[in-house]
């Protein structure tokens, strides 16, 4: 038999050990964000992506070699182009150059020509009265018509575009400013006028041409030299107060561009290559 108080130490031993509960054992949740904070379905799909996401960055690796290989040969080709693109733009410049020079060897015959005919008409008319009149009107009407050259004193104007490369067109002498220095010039009382040397009349057309000034279908280069022949002292002080004067003074003041204004003593303007006598009847008396 054994004794009671042994029954009570084998039943105690036989009994399960009880462990105590975990300080953060209601705190499950939250230690299963702190062990795991990435959802796994977000590390499965991570793990599919590696593999495609190289592919990608190999295809937009060979596109970029590509394009890369594409800008090298553009800029080759660009490169072996240029002498040629520089031997066209010179060839052209010669042309031009040239055919300049034959239009001013035409216009000197021109001249040439219309004073053998000044000299043949006079012949015809003879020396009566009515003929000598009749050349008197007609070499009085010559100067100012353009149809001879004359010589006197008057103005020099200077024109040119505002200092530095502005993209502002106003900042640049355009055809209308010539027109309207050159009609302020006529209503100053000029006799003659020309710019850069080229004779102007009644039919004379200043134009543009793309960025260029022409005078007759003639490119111009700047500076514009615009000179007049008049009565110096009047001739100047009537234009600055002429519509003109008043154009070309706003353009000085407000854009910087040239414009500078002298006198000569004298000076010798050519006839316009341009007149020329188209037709003529006999007034009757």
């Amino acid at each position: 038999m054994t004794a009671p108080g042994d029954v009570q130490q084998a039943s105690a031993e036989q009994q399960p050990e009880r462990r105590r509960p975990a300080v953060d054992a209601s705190m499950d949740l939250l230690n299963q964000i702190l062990r795991q904070p990435v959802d796994p379905d977000y590390e499965i799909v991570t793990a599919r992506g590696n593999e495609p996401s190289s592919r990608w960055r190999w295809w937009l690796a060979a596109v970029a070699l590509v394009i890369g290989a594409m800008l090298a040969i553009a800029a080759l080709q660009t490169t072996q182009s240029a002498p040629a693109l520089q031997i066209e733009r010179t060839e052209l410049i010669s042309r031009i150059k040239a055919a300049e020079a034959e239009q001013d060897q035409l216009r000197a015959r021109a001249t040439s020509l219309s004073a053998e005919i000044a000299a043949l008409r006079e012949a015809a008319l003879g020396n009566g009265a009515t003929a000598k009149d009749l050349i008197s009107r007609l070499n009085s009407l010559a100067p100012i018509v353009g149809d001879r050259a004359v010589t006197g004193p008057g103005v020099l104007i200077v024109l040119d575009d505002a200092p530095g490369n502005s993209a502002d067109a106003r900042d640049r002498v355009l055809d209308l400013d010539l027109q309207m220095l050159v009609n302020g010039l006529w209503q100053a009382g000029a006799e003659a006028v020309a710019i850069n040397g080229h004779r102007l009349s009644n039919l004379t057309a200043i134009r543009s041409a793309g960025d260029a000034i022409t005078v007759d279908y003639r490119s111009l280069n700047r500076p514009y030299r615009v000179e007049a022949i008049g009565n110096p002292r009047t001739l100047q002080a009537r234009f600055v107060e002429s519509s003109g004067g008043g154009w070309w003074n706003e353009l000085a003041q407000n854009r910087r561009m040239r414009y500078e204004v002298s006198t000569l003593s004298a000076v010798t303007l050519s006839a316009d290559p341009g007149m020329v006598l188209r037709h003529a009847r006999q007034r009757q008396p």
